[in-house]
């Protein structure tokens, strides 16, 4: 399952996979892996990407299109 929502945000910011990868402390494939659903992200991962963007984890996995966090 491809995360339509990661990508587009990763690339609506101009960030390049590679910069992803160093602050999860993955490789480039990993992360690139993550993004097509290849392999499953972990929570760990989920609140590290939720952080960085300052958007919801259900926006991330395309649950959603508000990627407003809702507390």
């Amino acid at each position: 399952m491809q995360f339509k929502n990661l990508r587009a945000i990763r690339e609506d910011r101009d960030i390049k996979q590679k910069e992803i990868a160093q602050f999860l402390n993955v490789s480039q494939n990993t992360y690139s892996q993550y993004e097509t659903g290849v392999i499953a992200l972990t929570a760990e991962v989920l609140i590290k990407l939720s952080e960085f963007y300052g958007v919801s984890i259900d926006y991330l996995l395309d649950l959603t299109n508000n990627p407003e966090i809702n507390r």
